[in-house]
C-alpha cells in the first residue's frame, strides 16, 4: 500500500485548506484510514480516522467541528477538509492506513502504512 499526501501550504488563521491522500492499492475495502499530525518537538498525534467503507469515525477533540475526513472511492483518494484553522494546527500532516480497525486507533504505532507528510503552516 502506498499513500501520497498533498495539499499543504501557508495560510492565515481562520482560513480553510483541503489535504488529499492518494492510495495505490487495488481495493481498500477492508482497510481503515486516518490523518495524523506532528508539530515541531511533539509526538505524532491522531487527528481523525474511519473505516474506508464507512463507520467508526473518530476525531480528536481539538479538531471536532472544524476538520472533516472524506473519501472518493472511485479515485481511491481520501481528504481532510480543515476549516477555521488556528496557529496551533501548524504541523506536518500524515495520512495513514492499516488493515482493519483497531480500538487503539489513536496510537500511531498501530498504523502500518504512511504517506510522506505535507506541511501546514497557519499564521496568526
Amino acid at each position: 500500500v502506498q499513500l501520497q499526501a498533498s495539499g499543504g501550504g501557508l495560510v492565515q488563521a481562520g482560513d480553510s485548506l483541503r489535504l488529499s491522500c492518494a492510495t495505490s492499492t487495488r481495493t481498500f475495502n477492508n482497510y481503515a484510514t486516518a490523518w495524523f499530525r506532528q508539530a515541531p518537538g511533539k509526538e505524532r498525534e491522531f487527528v481523525t480516522g474511519m473505516r474506508w467503507t464507512g463507520g467508526s469515525e473518530r476525531g480528536a477533540d481539538s479538531v471536532k467541528g472544524r476538520f472533516t475526513m472524506s473519501k472518493d472511492t472511485a479515485k481511491k483518494t481520501m481528504y481532510l477538509q480543515m476549516n477555521r484553522l488556528k496557529p496551533e494546527d501548524t504541523a506536518v500532516y500524515y495520512c495513514a492506513a492499516r488493515y482493519g480497525w483497531s480500538v487503539q486507533f489513536y496510537d500511531a504505532s498501530t498504523w502500518s502504512y504512511w504517506g510522506q507528510g505535507t506541511l501546514v503552516t497557519v499564521s496568526s
